[in-house]
């Protein structure tokens, strides 16, 4: 079988690299060129571990292709991908012109019958617009459209391909889902279940996965407050949660709210679609608002140990939203920083994959970037710890103390023993405990 996908962001060069692990015939299309030009050098334009290694192998034995023409790729495959980006509008509105002149392109090249399979997180309907526009723009070919939302962890998201909870198959064409769950028969020998629904309901799945999640995070971090309050440990409190097997472990883990590219763009999408459709979904609103009142506490926190921050140096050590991943989008950290910035401090930053993206926002102005762990460290009159990095987790508490002008600690993922950096004379606070 023969698939293309169009998009070679986050979802789609990883969905193309998986899909040619299980011995499919793959051509990754994008209309940026010079990312074309990249991937055919064998440069990965995303970090994400594992990836760069299964695209060179994919790649040698001629099972992945990268093109920027969308007309080779769509007339030799079965099944097409779209997994462009979803945007979100000023309105909270997911911004859908790219999927739709996706599916505008496709409908031209039409040359036999396919399965127009949507990979991006599109509202629910999206997958009717698809099939109006191929229909208005293609030459009478058979087509079907097929909803198979992605459940990708950045930093594991070779892993969650490969060995998935489950795969979402959206469609009410008996001979679309045959051919997507050939697709997917390498994961058969898993007992991978396989939900096979409506489009609709399909594309649903998908937000409320999603909005769920987030609820969870920012239902935790406000227990986390009242932990605080009371002389109670939020972790002991999350584990004794999290060993009922109702509720389980998964997305109990207080920090300083949630961010990246899925978690703060669905949730507010799926809210303004709740609004059009005339209902209120009042759990997502205050999953939204716990999440922003989240950086007013970390602020809190710093503003505690250092009331005045222009002209004082502030480090920071961690910038992506999670760790293993360089996706700063709606990070608390990068956010949280350009507030520190705008009071007047002076940062010195770092983080083992992010640093470059982070420069493009955070700008040179009163910005150190580091070289490494302890060099961001060094001459900060506080350390804040923003990203749970593995190298982060065992800090060298003597020369933390030395390298810094004062002892003073805000860990917002709770890394450190607090027993320990009270022994060793830090004023420290962390999340919740």
């Amino acid at each position: 079988m023969h698939i293309a996908v169009v998009g070679t962001g986050y979802v789609g060069l990883v969905t193309g690299a998986c899909f040619s692990e299980f011995g499919v015939d793959v051509t990754c299309i994008d209309n940026d060129a010079k990312k074309i030009e990249m991937l055919t050098r064998g440069e990965i334009p995303i970090f994400e571990p594992g990836l760069k290694q299964l695209v060179d192998k994919n790649v040698r034995d001629n099972r992945l292709h990268f093109t920027t023409d969308i007309r080779e790729g769509v007339e030799k495959a079965l099944v097409v991908f779209i997994a462009v980006g979803t945007p979100p509008r000023e309105d909270g509105s997911a911004d859908l012109s790219y999927v739709e002149e996706v599916a505008e392109s496709i409908g031209r090249h039409l040359n036999g019958y396919k399965v127009i399979a949507t990979k991006s997180t599109v509202p629910i309907g999206t997958g009717e617009r698809i099939r109006d526009i191929i229909e208005r723009t293609g030459s009478g070919r058979e087509f079907d459209v097929v909803s198979n939302p992605e459940f990708l962890r950045e930093g594991s998201a070779i892993e969650d391909f490969m060995r998935p909870n489950r795969i979402v198959i959206g469609t009410d064409s008996e001979q679309a889902e045959a051919i997507m769950r050939d697709l997917y028969a390498p994961l058969f020998l898993l007992e991978t279940p396989i939900v096979a629904t409506s489009v609709p309901s399909s594309e649903m799945i998908k937000y409320a996965s999603n909005a769920y999640l987030a609820t969870r995070i920012s239902f935790i971090n406000e227990i986390a407050e009242i932990c605080e309050r009371v002389g109670a440990d939020v972790h002991h409190v999350a584990k004794g949660m999290g060993l009922d097997k109702r509720i389980g472990p998964k997305f109990l883990h207080p920090g300083p709210g949630y961010g990246g590219s899925c978690f703060p763009k669905d949730t507010r999408a799926l809210l303004r679609l709740s609004r059009e459709k005339g209902y209120d979904m009042k759990i997502v609103q205050a999953v939204l608002e716990v999440n922003a009142q989240r950086q007013e506490a970390v602020l809190a926190k710093i503003h505690s140990l250092l009331p005045d921050a222009a002209g004082r140096t502030i480090s920071a050590l961690g910038l992506s939203f999670k760790p293993n991943t360089d996706d700063i989008r709606e990070s608390p950290a990068v956010d949280i920083c350009r507030r520190l910035l705008d009071e007047g401090a002076r940062l010195r930053v770092y983080d083992p994959a992010a640093m470059q993206y982070a420069r493009e926002i955070l700008g040179d102005d009163r910005v150190h970037y580091a070289s490494g762990t302890y060099d961001a460290i060094d001459g900060g009159d506080l350390l804040v710890i923003f990203t749970e990095w593995n190298q982060f987790r065992s800090l060298d508490l003597e020369r933390l103390k030395s390298l810094l002008s004062s002892p003073r600690v805000v860990d917002c993922r709770n890394i450190c023993d607090p027993a320990a950096m009270k022994a060793a004379g830090f004023q420290y606070l962390c999340i919740g405990r």
